[in-house]
């Protein structure tokens, strides 16, 4: 930036010599407060982005209602239970409470910087008694010489500043705040992974319940199957192995009923760490999973990019590699430093306040290295290779994005599909197994293929709870990819805006 300076005579004419001295050096800061700022102006690199998902048909285009909330995007599951889960895992979560803790720390890193902008003033008083010696040397003068004390009393004042010649303090503030915004990306990310692994956590607990129960029911239905047999077979009907099969598999039953409460205590405890509670305090009330998945708005791959917070993140990050940049190459160019100092001085403390005491000084030195070995190139060809590094990152960051949500968008519509399927599986099993007892009843068949229906049935109906909890899980999946109703362009508002009261406060 140049700009230009009018001659002197432009000015209005200054009497003292002090005051000249004074006017010229405010003219003279303030042409140099407008230097320029030397390093590349940030422009974010290009990421491939695909047209469109690739979603087989008959996939439904959800009408635009279908978004999903912003904030608490669990909502649409309407579970009343995961909502309770949900807001105490955003109080309690010690993950999150780390996460705001670091974006803290980013705030107050950019203040500091914001801090650099305005001079520095310091004070500071001293009190001495001195004996001069009478042997002083007098440098040539020829005069009598004696010893002398003497006492002195000084109340300083200093104040300094660096002039932002070239943009150093400008990168430095750059960096700090797309530093602090991209800390307030992670958290805002954080967030998303605790509350959808709580829900992928809570969906995967239901799904254990409804095992459970078809689990239950059938032990149910086979100990009433034993007594039946046990009937027939001590009135002579059926054999001992028929009894010995039911016995079999009424046990083996059991057996995975008590195997499936080992897994969900496991998935309790989980939930129990989200939520920021010691896990043997904590349970979840048993209930059988009843939800189907909520219509979810993929919309366009170009979208995820604003929607999700690791990429917004990501983004950042190259914004302050990129500063980075600017702060190293203006190590090629001078430095200036403007200083004043004023205060007090006298020999006898009664006269301190009298104008006579008073003692000032200004200032201002430039200084440049010269030589360093390399290390100037150096510290850019670092920052450079930096932003490189960040530029891939933040490629590879969207590639993964691309492939979280169009790997959920692959499983719903399978899941779909297999959960309509293994439906008429279940219906056909139970048809199998009401056709099986009524032919053994009337002594058509053995009760092998009876126990083989129930075998049949116990599996597809295991099977479609697997199945629907599955497709909770990657609907909860679908919208974490999609970035939970995120928007990057809250970015924008996050500032440090220093108020009167953050300047003057020590």
């Amino acid at each position: 930036m140049r700009r230009r300076l009018e001659p002197c005579g432009g000015f209005p004419p200054v009497r003292s010599g002090v005051s000249r001295t004074i006017a010229h050096t405010v003219i003279a800061c303030g042409v140099l407060l407008s230097g320029c700022t030397v390093g590349p102006n940030y422009k974010r690199p290009a990421a491939t982005v695909p047209a469109k998902w690739d979603v087989a048909e008959p996939w439904r285009e959800s009408a635009p209602k279908d978004g999903v909330a912003k904030g608490e995007w669990w909502n649409v599951f309407h579970d009343d239970d995961l909502n309770t889960l949900e807001k105490q895992a955003l109080a309690e979560n010690q993950t999150i409470k780390v996460s705001i803790a670091h974006l803290e720390q980013a705030r107050a890193t950019a203040a500091i910087q914001i801090a650099t902008l305005f001079p520095t003033l310091s004070g500071g008083a001293s009190v001495e008694r001195q004996r001069l010696s009478g042997n002083r040397p007098t440098n040539g003068v020829p005069v009598t010489l004696k010893p002398v004390q003497q006492n002195t009393y000084v109340l300083p004042f200093t104040v300094s500043y660096e002039v932002d010649l070239f943009g150093k303090r400008r990168r430095s503030i750059e960096a700090a705040e797309a530093a602090y915004q991209a800390n307030t990306a992670d958290m805002e990310n954080v967030r998303l992974l605790v509350t959808s692994q709580l829900a992928g956590d809570y969906f995967n607990l239901r799904q254990l319940d409804s095992e459970l129960g078809i689990l239950n029911r059938t032990v149910d239905a086979l100990q009433k199957g034993l007594d039946l047999v046990n009937s027939r077979h001590q009135g002579g009907v059926a054999s001992g192995l028929d009894v010995a099969q039911e016995e079999t598999l009424l046990n083996t039953t059991r057996t995975q009923a008590t195997l499936l409460q080992q897994e969900r205590k496991q998935f309790e405890d989980a939930i129990a760490v989200l939520v920021g509670r010691p896990a043997p305090d904590f349970h979840v009330a048993v209930r059988e999973l009843n939800a189907e998945p909520p219509p979810l708005d993929a919309g366009l791959p170009s979208d995820v990019l604003e929607r999700r917070p690791d990429i917004a993140e990501a983004e950042r990050q190259m914004a302050v590699a990129n500063a980075q940049i600017g702060i190293a190459r203006s190590a090629y160019y001078p430095s200036l430093n403007l200083f004043g100092q004023a205060g007090w001085q006298t020999s006898d403390i009664a006269k301190l306040a009298n104008v006579q005491s008073i003692f000032w000084a200004v200032g201002a030195n430039v200084a440049e290295d010269i030589f360093t070995g390399g290390a100037r190139r150096a510290q850019v060809q670092f920052a450079r290779a930096g932003f490189d590094a960040n530029v891939a990152s933040y490629r590879q960051t969207v590639l993964s994005a691309f492939q979280e949500v169009q790997d959920d968008l692959t499983g719903l519509s399978v899941l779909n599909e297999a959960q309509q399927s293994q439906q008429q599986a279940v219906d056909a099993a139970r048809r199998t197994l009401n056709i099986s007892t009524d032919r053994y009843s009337g002594g058509l068949v053995s009760y092998l293929d009876v126990v083989t229906a129930q075998q049949n049935l116990l599996s597809s109906e295991q099977q479609l709870a697997v199945i629907r909890g599955q497709r909770l899980v990657t609907s909860v999946l679908l919208v974490k990819a999609l970035g939970g109703g995120w928007d990057a362009s809250s970015l924008a508002a996050v500032q440090v805006k220093p108020q009167r009261k953050d300047i003057i406060t020590p």
